[in-house]
């Protein structure tokens, strides 16, 4: 077995095991203020059942899907960590536990997902281990020391109060990116810190919210009870709308890159799924060689398009590729590619990747370097192993100019780590 999927295995273990030992704790010991348990287990359902993120984005190759990082029930995952850190409500000491809390979420949220399982669109099994852990992760910080009476006694109830919960939901924020980080490196392969990076960025956007929400959630029961929830509940919902309506203008993002993606293969200038084949495969090398976020996405934008100025030669590239032309006639293809890339309203260092990427590697910026050698390999590879050693051993021998040789190496650990048999299958899928 893999050591990336013993990695998943244990995540997953250990998400089970705390689960059913919740379950069978609760069920033997019974449900402690089972209004509590009842109202946060409702808003944790309704906000399963407004998740955003659960279809798939059938309209774009997989390179330029949602990322798997962003949170797609920001409510549901707010009411959870305020339930975790619940102590009082309305001045009345709570007794729920660690395994209550874990109970309840587990219970609430696998009832919030039935409708989208229902309609073929359940959430990720990832992101629904990582949810148990930190629930449980954020619970195990707070319950024992606010019911032993530590917390009330050496910071009371005021200000000094507050900011130790947002501590402890900035810590579970940390642990769950943590989290999330090891289960895509052992998934994907990539490097670990661009992938933890990637995280970290994300808790800037929705997920302060989710986690100042939780905070003053709890708050807000503990001075005035459960009529506190619903009304704490509508800003984080009308953030949630607003970020719905961005999702959307990326979709269509999204869908105008893969359609113009597609314009050199049916118009006959390249071969099909060469250009999400480069995508894909730059992605890993990107990944691979620390790029991550929007430098990540420009690579795969420009990737993408970096035929596209094929559409404008009057007699086409045999074969489409351009890796085998003279070094003039492939600068005039990359010039032509970046002034149809910059009319059509993608991003300007999207273009400047695509019209430099011809240029001797040395005057190139790293995305370009990444799209040449992708490129050329895709172009020499052919079918079968032996072409395929052959190309990296052609782009090793261009090392002097063409392709920079630590690029050309990646690509190599990429291919050999499995890169290729990873690109045709998400191409195909």
């Amino acid at each position: 077995m893999r050591p990336g999927a013993l990695t998943v295995g244990a995540v997953y273990t250990a998400a089970l095991l705390l689960s059913l030992t919740a379950f069978g704790t609760t069920l033997w010991y019974g449900v402690a203020e089972p209004g509590n348990a009842l109202a946060f287990g409702t808003l944790i359902v309704l906000g399963e059942l407004a998740r955003w993120g659960a279809p798939r984005n059938m309209g774009a190759p997989p390179v330029l899907e949602e990322p798997r990082g962003s949170e797609p029930a920001p409510l549901a995952a707010a009411g959870a960590l305020a339930y975790a850190l619940l102590g009082t409500d309305a001045g009345t000491a709570t007794t729920h536990g660690v395994l209550q809390i874990v109970a309840v979420v587990v219970a609430a949220g696998l009832a919030g997902i039935v409708p989208h399982l229902a309609r073929g669109h359940g959430p990720d099994a990832d992101h629904l281990a990582r949810r148990v852990l930190t629930v449980a992760f954020a619970a195990l910080c707070f319950q024992p020391l606010y019911n032993s009476g530590a917390v009330v006694a050496h910071l009371g109830e005021g200000p000094a109060y507050a900011f130790f919960l947002l501590l402890l939901l900035v810590l579970t924020a940390l642990c769950d990116a943590v989290l999330a980080a090891l289960v895509l490196r052992a998934r994907t392969g990539f490097p670990y810190g661009p992938l933890l990076r990637d995280e970290l960025r994300a808790l800037l956007g929705i997920g302060s919210a989710v986690c100042a929400t939780g905070a003053v959630m709890a708050l807000g029961v503990a001075a005035a009870g459960l009529w506190a929830l619903p009304v704490l509940a509508v800003p984080l919902l009308l953030t949630q709308v607003s970020f719905r309506r961005y999702a959307a203008v990326r979709t269509v993002n999204r869908q105008t890159i893969a359609s113009l993606a597609r314009a050199t293969e049916i118009a006959g200038c390249t071969p099909p799924g060469h250009a999400r084949r480069v995508a894909a495969l730059s992605a890993a090398v990107g990944r691979e060689l620390g790029l991550s976020g929007a430098e990540l996405t420009v690579l795969e934008y420009a990737a993408l398009m970096h035929d596209i100025g094929q559409l404008s030669l009057v007699d086409p590239v045999e074969g489409g590729a351009t890796a085998v032309l003279p070094a003039e006639e492939q600068r005039r293809i990359a010039l032509l590619g970046g002034e149809v890339v910059r009319r059509t309203g993608v991003p300007a260092a999207v273009a400047v990747v695509v019209e430099r990427q011809a240029d001797p590697y040395r005057e190139q910026p790293l995305p370009a370097r990444i799209v040449r050698t992708v490129n050329a390999y895709d172009d020499l590879a052919g079918d079968g192993a032996g072409a395929a050693l052959e190309a990296l051993e052609r782009l090793r021998l261009g090392t002097a100019r063409d392709y920079h040789p630590d690029v050309v190496e990646c690509l190599a650990r990429v291919l050999a780590r499995g890169g290729a048999a990873g690109v045709t299958s998400a191409v195909a899928g």
